[in-house]
């Protein structure tokens, strides 16, 4: 018997003929054994021979599968599947012969971008402004989605655009609206020219001409459209035409038939089922005639109760009002059937609020490899959001489990796409340190070496060349090598990164992005080539066959606007940020990661649905630079909203599945973030039911004990106890102040040796002045050690100028310099005066040391001092320089800062060569600023003082070398450790470089060691 012979059952009915798969229903399961139950006993050949059109091509796969499953795992020949979404593939029935013989070919996504791009530069004076690549790049992705827009709705624009924009409108509206009539004009004539059409135009044209040819002449064999919600006008009058085929079916996905008309009245484009109601609308059919799939009935009680519960929540805004009754009327139907509906409705489903994405990333993991552990269950996770789908992705790998995600990667996140912004962003900025070591550390660079070799001369250059601040110049950094005795292919590698860079350099302000483009491959491929003359991976995979293609179309292109640097680097970056890459690969047959139209057709044993904010999932909607929301309405373009409601219904689908695990994360980028309003209204019903969604703590458990190693306990505050033979016996005075206040450093750097390096491209900051001012006051007095020169302030302005120069500050950070320079010189200049007034002499930068017996064995106290000033009266006194506040007059008397005293006892007793043994005179911190005042006096010690405001200084010294005494004694005692921060309360006053190391926050905040 032939298929022609009998019909199936569902087709027994006359036409038109509209199915319905229930939400709660698995959609291709449900599809696909009908379809078998139905056609396979008209024979072998009866299933082949049907034609079933799905909304995607993963759709399509899925289908397949199932059909699989419905054979009851035998051999089985599927339908022929053909996704509605891709009709640029020659595939039957979208292009069978004469239905495109006139139609051109369409243009290629890429290649549109660039004319697109280029049309708006042709065009940029109706806008009034300049426009650099990648602002004209941006422009052109919204006219594009202008011109889809008005083509997936068949509006045609010519001479609306004219009455569009009232006279009493901003000016901006007239400026968009003379542009557009332009582009409509010129860009289906550009079209016509390259013999090409839009995908979107020639998408709309297939489908029409399909829909005609099927109403006129109906295809013989059984003909189904399945999971399609109709959004364009074109797919609604194909899928009316086939539903009225003779052995022609629609299957629609989740249609509300219990919703009360009264809601279904109200229901807009928001609403989950706003694209159905209009599908259903312009096919002349009423919601209440659409039968179910004979597939997906069942007599359970419970059927469908998560459904009601979803599409409640999800009723028209207007309609809430309607909750209560909604409530009592599920309660009341519940004591007729004796099911408690709300009940039946929130089983199975759960909700999980992860603290941070990364805590979301783990719980999504976690939940998907625990399905694993039950034999053939399977697991999805359903969401918008690219970024958390990729990380859920790398937490699974700790399992050696490869989910199979529709998911791509941006270009950009690739590595050649990696590669090609550093390049780009070393073309803009030559001597930028972390675009360079990003350059030598890719893991495609090679620059002609091996690995290995590459890897030695690359932690040369960073270590002596790109750490600290940035190199003002080449030659500056191959100092910096030089000086530090850097190995030769440090040297070596430094000068082929020079080569390279200026390479890229623009040979004018501005060049055609083609040649620029040419450039950036050159050095791609500089960096990538091996010692064996090979590129390496740099142009295979996925990635780079992509990378290869976005290049070679923008070297081919000669009429892209010219740019500059910056704009060609960011015109690069907007161009990769749109390409995205799929890999294939082994997955695992039992994890997905699906986005939110995939989910619709494709269900799991379990789905994890995530996502759930505000912004992610429903996205807001986009905003369109060029009409208004009134304007886009007049000319019958879809409103903004129209996506939310497709994303709502996608979300519904999702939600009614059996098992369901809604995740929210509650800050986002560090900020806090707002519950989806779908997710909000599902807890409010649940709570106005007296019942709530289950929560799933034992994940959140999980997740924050995954990487914890047990139960987390705050560190102790550390004191290391090394062997007294491995002690300092000799140590500056600047090491005994931080031996006061943070013995803890003192072991770390001065025994273990530890030195912090310095970030690539540091700032400058505080350290990098108080440098500068101690070498212009050093070289101003060693110039000028007696008499002062007529033009003081500016001498030692020009000495401090160029001393910042020397620590690296770059250019634009030395106008600002420069305006308090001056104002310190003078202050300087006056403080020079007043000083030397009496003849005394002055000396810079002298080291000295004395030896001191305590507890019978010998320390060393060594000091440089800043500036010892040689009184008439013999005394010395003891300067230090400050830039930022000076210790106050209790740090110094009660032994925190003992600089002064302890530098001052090392003149006393005659340590400092060259210089007599003095007394102690003033001892004093001069805060040099340039701010107002521009700088401040501060003594803290001076002869026969009371010690009320300022200490006397003899008693200052020896009660400083008192409490070295016992200090030095003390830290001979193996029992006492180095222990962190003595003084805690100078934690934010003084930092350290070992705070990180001693975990000073984590048993500051803790109040560990409190008693010690």
């Amino acid at each position: 018997m032939s298929p022609r012979d009998s019909l199936p059952g569902f087709l027994d009915r006359p036409a038109p003929r509209w199915f319905n798969i229930p939400a709660h229903r698995p959609f291709v399961q449900d599809l696909a054994r009908g379809l078998h139950e139905a056609l396979g006993p008209l024979g072998p050949e009866a299933l082949s021979q049907a034609t079933v059109l799905t909304p995607t091509r993963r759709g399509a796969r899925a289908l397949a599968d199932a059909f699989v499953t419905a054979a009851g795992g035998r051999a089985v020949l599927p339908p022929q599947m053909r996704p509605l979404g891709d009709l640029d593939e020659g595939e039957p029935p979208f292009e069978p012969g004469d239905l495109v013989l006139d139609l051109p070919a369409a243009i290629e996504p890429l290649a549109r971008r660039f004319e697109l791009t280029r049309l708006v530069a042709d065009h940029a004076h109706h806008l009034n402004r300049d426009l650099t690549a990648p602002a004209a790049l941006e422009l052109a992705d919204a006219l594009g989605g202008f011109f889809d827009s008005a083509q997936i709705e068949e509006v045609d624009l010519a001479g609306k655009l004219e009455t569009l924009v009232a006279a009493d409108l901003a000016e901006h509206w007239q400026v968009s609206r003379i542009f557009l009539e332009a582009a409509i004009v010129a860009w289906p004539a550009r079209l016509e020219v390259l013999g090409l059409a839009d995908v979107s135009a020639r998408r709309v044209a297939l489908l029409r001409r399909l829909a005609g040819a099927w109403t006129e002449r109906p295809p013989s064999g059984v003909l189904i459209a399945a999971g399609s919600t109709g959004t364009a006008p074109a797919t609604r009058a194909l899928l009316t035409a086939i539903a009225a085929a003779p052995q022609g079916c629609v299957v629609l996905p989740g249609l509300d038939q219990d919703l009360d008309d009264t809601a279904w009245a109200e229901v807009g484009d928001q609403h989950p089922q706003g694209a159905l109601k209009r599908l259903l609308a312009e096919a002349g059919v009423d919601r209440r005639s659409v039968e179910e799939w004979p597939a997906s009935f069942e007599l359970d009680a419970t059927r469908g109760a998560r459904q009601r519960i979803v599409n409640e929540a999800l009723r028209p805004a207007d309609r809430t009002s309607d909750w209560l009754g909604v409530i009592a009327d599920l309660k009341a139907r519940g004591d007729r059937t004796g099911v408690d509906e709300i009940a039946a409705g929130l089983a199975g489903l759960s909700l999980v609020s992860a603290r941070t994405e990364e805590e979301a990333a783990t719980a999504a993991a976690l939940l998907l490899r625990e399905t694993l552990e039950t034999p053939e269950r399977t697991a999805a996770l359903v969401t918008p959001d690219q970024a958390l789908a990729r990380r859920v992705t790398a937490k699974l790998a700790r399992w050696g489990v490869i989910p199979d995600s529709s998911v791509g990667e941006a270009l950009a996140g690739r590595r050649c796409g990696v590669l090609a912004g550093l390049v780009a962003r070393a073309a803009l900025d030559p001597l930028d340190p972390v675009a360079l070591l990003g350059l030598v550390k890719h893991p495609y660079a090679r620059f002609g070496w091996p690995a290995q070799r590459l890897a030695a001369a690359a932690a040369g250059v960073e270590r002596h060349g790109l750490r600290g601040a940035r190199p003002q110049s080449w030659d500056q950094l191959a100092a910096r090598l030089a000086k530090a005795k850097a190995p030769d292919d440090a040297i070596d590698l430094a000068t082929r990164l020079q080569a390279l860079v200026e390479g890229l350099a623009w040979p004018a302000e501005a060049d055609a992005p083609a040649a620029a483009a040419r450039r950036l491959a050159a050095a791609m491929e500089a960096v990538a080539v091996d010692d064996a003359g090979s590129t390496g991976d740099l142009w295979a995979g996925h990635g780079g066959e992509a990378m290869a293609r976005l290049l070679a179309a923008l070297i081919a292109d000669r009429r892209l606007p010219a740019a500059g640097p910056r704009a060609f680097a960011d015109l690069l970056a907007r161009l990769m940020d749109g390409e995205t890459v799929r890999s294939g690969g082994a997955t695992h047959p039992r994890l997905r990661i699906l986005g939110a139209i995939e989910a619709r057709l494709v269900r799991a044993d379990r789905l994890v649905v995530a996502g759930l904010e505000e912004g992610v999932w429903p996205r807001p909607a986009a905003l369109d630079p060029f009409l208004s929301r009134p304007m886009r309405r007049e000319l019958g373009l879809p409103s903004p909203e129209r996506r939310i409601g497709l994303a709502a219904h996608d979300f519904a689908q999702a939600a009614c599945a059996p098992e369901v695990v809604l995740l929210h994360t509650e800050r986002r980028e560090g900020a806090p973030s707002v519950k989806s309003r779908w997710l909000w209204r599902l807890e409010t019903l649940a709570h106005g039911a007296q019942a709530a969604i289950p929560g799933r703590a034992d994940v959140l458990a999980w997740a924050r004990t995954l990487d914890a190693g047990g139960k987390p306990e705050p560190a102790p505050r550390p004191a290391p106890r090394p062997p007294v033979a491995e002690r300092p016996t000799k140590l500056f005075v600047t090491r005994i102040e931080a031996l006061t206040r943070d013995p803890y450093a003192v072991w770390a750097r001065d025994i273990l040796q530890l030195r912090a390096l310095d970030r690539p491209d540091q700032a400058i900051d505080a350290r990098a002045r108080g440098t500068a001012i101690h070498l212009a006051f050093e070289r101003f007095a060693r110039s000028f050690p007696e008499a002062l020169p007529a033009d003081a302030a500016g001498r030692f302005e020009s000495l401090y100028l160029e001393a910042l120069r020397e620590e690296g500050v770059p250019a634009e950070a030395l106008a600002r310099e420069a305006a308090l320079a001056g104002e310190a010189a003078r202050w300087v200049a006056d403080l020079e005066a007043r000083r030397r007034a009496d003849g005394r002499e002055i000396h810079v930068e002298a080291t000295g040391e004395i030896t001191l017996k305590i507890d019978g064995e010998d320390f060393t106290l060594a000091a440089k001092a800043d500036r010892i000033e040689i009184g008439p009266d013999g005394l010395g006194h003891v300067l230090d320089f400050k830039t930022g506040h000076a210790p106050s007059k209790k740090m110094v008397e009660f032994g925190f800062s003992p600089q002064l005293t302890l530098t001052a006892a090392i003149l006393r007793l005659g340590g400092f060569e060259g210089l007599p043994a003095a007394e102690p005179g003033e001892l004093t911190y001069l805060e040099v600023t340039g701010r107002r005042p521009a700088g401040r006096e501060e003594v803290r010690a001076a002869p026969g003082a009371d010690g009320k405001k300022v200490l006397e200084s003899q008693a200052a010294v020896d009660e400083a070398l008192a409490g070295l005494a016992r200090l030095v004694a003390h830290y001979r005692d193996p029992a006492h450790g180095y222990i962190s921060r003595t003084a805690p309360q100078f934690v934010r006053q003084y930092a350290s470089d070992y705070d990180h190391l001693a975990r000073v926050f984590e048993w500051s905040t803790s109040g560990e060691g409190a008693e010690e």
